[in-house]
């Protein structure tokens, strides 16, 4: 039985959000908007505490910016 490659990418995306810990947050803004929207979370969420990152992004034919950032729930 072959799988499609749409039948493993769902499999991989549901492992995935299966509870590792992380919460996260998906935002698609103007590229200027996308920066300032990172360093916000960047500063409200310090990678020293809550192992805050850019996790995904990519740039959207209209120029906007699609990013996904993760962190902890809570730092230690």
């Amino acid at each position: 039985m072959g799988l499609r490659p749409r039948d493993i990418a769902s499999r991989m995306a549901a492992r995935r959000q299966r509870g590792d810990g992380y919460v996260r947050d998906t935002f698609t803004l103007p590229r200027e908007e996308a920066r300032a929207k990172a360093r916000d979370y960047l500063s409200r969420y310090p990678k020293a505490g809550y192992m805050s990152a850019v996790e995904s992004w990519r740039e959207l034919p209209d120029g906007a910016i699609e990013f996904t950032m993760r962190r902890l729930p809570s730092a230690d």
